[in-house]
């Protein structure tokens, strides 16, 4: 008989999911990628030469500009797969108290501005007000289309493939943190401006991945992409070589923390490499195609570098730490932002 789970906020355990996945059958054959730890869109095959991809994911922890967010949260994991966003709707569910016609209008701006700037048509969803709420909570659909040849999954990277990261880490939590956290940076004594610099986060370099995903599989032949969410950079790496039945090897030097989130993961006690990350892609490719794909990125002006390598599973997940020693590269499902919220 299996121990029971203790839960904690955030993901479940991967083992878990695991578990529970392994009991859902796929019911149609046409649906070519369903519910596996690392995918975060559904592939379904239709006539023609596209895949339709979709994909669902909520806003939990910011408050400000959160239409903006559940837009480009669920971007983020459908370009992914190299596909081209083009439908999107909502379940906005809003608290009892505190609600305003300012609240909701400026919520429904924010998510038709998000997606006109992309192309995407928003095509329905549901609002109400929920009891028991202290803040407002949005779940986003997306669908999306992708040729059918220029398709990618997770569980497409392979031992000797580099890993590509693009921009740094620590860029949603360093703008969560500056819009939602902003009287604890204050009490700690950093000014205005620095808290303006934690915010702008969300713009620059921005949660979005839309430009350099569609980029890359454009141009190359691109083995896989993640989205570093929840958990962080170690965890999505680690969900990367879950769902392609490999190991890794990372040198953490190669990993670009920028200074607003140095300087937060000392204030709040946070390990960067584990704090939530949107806006970084992690781009797997045959490593004699990483040098090109990092000089179209460069020219592109995304900062990108390669951090490591994918190996065969035996050889696991390890990293080069700062120091030159190498060790298990340790992950956890919870993220680090959950310590301040």
């Amino acid at each position: 008989m299996r121990n029971k789970e203790h839960f904690t906020l955030g993901k479940f355990k991967h083992k878990y999911l695991a578990d529970l996945l392994s009991n859902l059958e796929i019911q149609d054959n046409r649906v070519i990628m369903g519910s596996k730890i690392g995918e975060d869109a559904a592939v379904i095959d239709i006539p023609g030469e596209n895949y339709l991809v979709v994909k669902t994911d909520p806003i939990t922890f910011a408050t400000d500009q959160i239409g903006y967010y559940i837009v480009n949260i669920n971007v983020n994991d459908l370009v992914c797969t190299g596909a081209k966003p083009k439908w999107f709707q909502s379940t906005i569910l809003l608290p009892e108290e505190n609600t305003t016609e300012e609240l909701v209008e400026g919520i429904f701006t924010d998510i038709h501005n998000t997606c006109k700037s992309m192309r995407i048509t928003v095509i329905g969803g549901h609002t109400e007000i929920t009891p028991n709420l202290d803040r407002p909570l949005i779940i986003g659909s997306l669908l999306g289309e992708v040729k059918k040849e220029k398709l990618v999954l997770t569980s497409g990277a392979e031992p000797g493939d580099a890993l590509i990261l693009t921009k740094g880490i620590f860029i949603e939590g360093t703008c969560i943190i500056g819009r939602e956290k902003q009287n604890e940076l204050l009490k700690h004594n950093y000014d205005l401006s620095f808290i303006e610099r934690c915010k702008n986060y969300l713009y620059k370099p921005g949660i979005s991945v839309y430009k350099e995903a569609l980029l890359a599989n454009k141009h190359f032949k691109i083995k896989a992409m993640h989205d570093p969410t929840e958990g962080g950079i170690y965890t999505a790496i680690a969900e990367m070589t879950i769902a392609s039945n490999t190991g890794a090897y990372i040198e953490e030097k190669k990993i670009i923390i920028l200074p607003e989130p140095k300087i937060l993961s000392k204030i709040f006690d946070l390990n960067p490499y584990n704090t939530i990350s949107s806006g970084s892609l992690l781009i797997a490719v045959n490593q004699k195609d990483s040098s090109n794909v990092i000089d179209l990125l460069r020219k592109n002006k995304i900062v990108s570098e390669q951090i490591g390598t994918f190996v065969s599973k035996d050889k696991g997940l390890k990293v080069k730490k700062s120091n030159g020693k190498k060790s298990l590269l340790k992950y956890s499902e919870t993220d680090e932002i959950t310590k301040i919220f």
